[in-house]
């Protein structure tokens, strides 16, 4: 005979959250969203599925291996679930809400699916806290989101922060510049990719100004402000010298507005910021693994009408990273509340916020029925008294 089905078992990736967990999990998430509407930023809730078409549209195809689809009942479309809130938010601003001011400064919080999850996040399903800024095209967009991010993580107790910028089109504005492509630009990627200096040599053996560039572009990597001297001194095309520029404005509003902030600069990389039209950036924790968060800039609204290309700046956190990266939760104390006390005096103690746990029967031993219930403490004569240690008296 065949073994029953675990049902406790989950496909790999996903997990049940228990408590205390879900509430940290929870409490952390309203921290978040309260912080960034001290800036102006408002929440929205997009829903956890939509049309295929409109998942994937435009900017959203660079996610379509990562969506799971299926058919809808009741319209007989092809729905997607969505793997990542910021194009929804994107086409809200584009559509409900294309006749508001700009820029539009929009919060959100859900979970997500993805088909797979990755070496650093083996999970499939977690939860994104983000912000928006849509409308905006200067580089005091960029450094407002970035800064917003990094002080709504600190507020939660995360330090030893860092941020590491990078500017997606750089590389291929650079290839366009200096008329790199074809089997050339495929040996040129790949020798980027692995930061291998010698491989860009060899890529670039015949072309002694692009290869003292692409040279420059890898030196750059690392610590912020060293980098973007170098890239600064670089003899770069008039496309990426403004790319470059402002990256250098970004970062030093950046250390005005968010003081003792590592800033590192990796020039070229691009994986993750498919869609990405500008600064990207992605936030990190000393002694954590995988990324906090991530953002940077693109154009909002791809397909919704007159505002399809809307500039936009903004950022997605990872909570179940930032829950790694913090304290573990302690459940509050729980009092133990005898058989036939008074539902009045029980409200009196949770008003001031005390939890209160009923008994639902007569118990001969209340004190064993209240550690039973992982209670700490039980009420006597109207007042919460700490359980005498098992065993004693």
């Amino acid at each position: 005979m065949a073994n029953p089905p675990n049902r406790a078992l989950l496909p790999a990736g996903l997990q049940d959250v228990l408590a205390p967990d879900a509430a940290h999990e929870a409490a952390m998430v309203e921290h978040l969203l309260g912080t960034f509407a001290t800036w102006g930023y408002q929440r929205v809730k997009p829903p956890l599925v939509e049309f295929e078409h409109s998942l994937l549209e435009g900017a959203g195809a660079a996610m379509s291996n990562e969506t799971f689809r299926l058919m809808d009942p009741v319209s007989q479309s092809m729905i997607g679930i969505r793997t990542d809130m910021t194009l929804q938010i994107a086409r809200i601003a584009a559509s409900r809400l294309k006749e508001d001011p700009r820029p539009l400064r929009l919060s959100y919080a859900g979970d997500v699916l993805r088909v797979r999850g990755s070496q650093l996040r083996p999970e499939r399903q977690f939860v994104q806290v983000g912000g928006e800024l849509i409308g905006a095209a200067g580089p005091a967009a960029d450094t407002e989101v970035i800064a917003m991010a990094v002080r709504a993580l600190r507020a939660i107790g995360l330090d030893h922060l860092s941020v590491d910028l990078t500017f997606p089109t750089l590389i291929s504005s650079l290839y366009q510049a200096l008329e790199i492509g074809g089997e050339q630009e495929e040996r040129l990627r790949s020798a980027l990719d692995s930061k291998d200096r010698n491989a860009v040599r060899e890529a670039l053996a015949d072309a002694s100004d692009a290869k003292r560039l692409f040279l420059a572009l890898l030196e750059a990597t690392g610590p912020a402000e060293a980098g973007l001297a170098i890239l600064d001194n670089a003899a770069l095309p008039q496309g990426p010298r403004k790319m470059v520029d402002h990256l250098v404005d970004v970062a030093s509003r950046l250390r005005d507005a968010v003081p003792n902030l590592a800033l590192t600069l990796d020039p070229v990389e691009y994986r993750g910021f498919e869609y990405h039209t500008g600064i990207g950036f992605t936030i990190y924790r000393n002694g954590t693994r995988g990324e906090i968060g991530a953002g940077g800039r693109y154009l909002a609204g791809s397909g919704f009408g007159e505002r399809a290309t809307e500039p936009a700046t903004g950022f997605t956190l990872f909570l179940d990273t930032i829950i790694r990266s913090l304290r573990a939760p302690q459940a509050p104390p729980q009092v133990y509340a005898p058989y036939g006390m008074s539902l009045e005096a029980m409200e009196k103690l949770r008003a001031d916020g005390t939890v209160v746990v009923a008994g639902l029967e007569p118990e001969d031993d209340p004190e064993a029925d209240a550690r039973h219930l992982g209670c700490q403490q039980i009420i006597k004569d109207g007042v919460p008294r700490n359980l005498a240690a098992e065993g004693s008296g």
